[in-house]
């Protein structure tokens, strides 16, 4: 089995920054995708960022220029660095990961989620 566990939430002031640390551990052979996903009270889950194995990055337009997704694969983290941080970014931020196992299997697996809060 795989464990996602996040940390680094909490509660900062419009134009703040935070950051999320995403540590993941267990039957891991090797991990493709790593990812950031979000979901605000009433709305559906989302992609804020996400980065391969090589080191290639995607974001949501809602963040790009103001988050940056890194990751050490030898140590099987990412980090979500988030600035500027504005109200609509205060949500419920997830962990992503696609592993593939000793075994050959591949999956999808999720953290617990991390409560990210923008108010002053």
């Amino acid at each position: 089995q795989v464990q996602l566990v996040e940390s680094g939430g909490g509660l900062v002031q419009p134009g703040g920054s935070l950051r999320l640390s995403c540590a993941a551990s267990g039957s891991i052979f090797s991990i493709d995708a790593m990812g950031w996903y979000r979901q605000a009270p009433g709305q559906e889950r989302e992609l804020v960022a996400s980065i391969n194995s090589g080191g290639s990055a995607m974001y949501a337009d809602a963040v790009k220029g103001r988050f940056t997704v890194s990751r050490d694969n030898a140590k099987n983290l990412v980090y979500l660095q988030m600035d500027s941080l504005k109200s609509g970014d205060t949500a419920v931020y997830y962990c992503n990961a696609h592993v593939s196992g000793y075994n050959g299997n591949r999956g999808q697996f999720w953290g617990q989620g991390i409560q990210v809060t923008v108010s002053s």
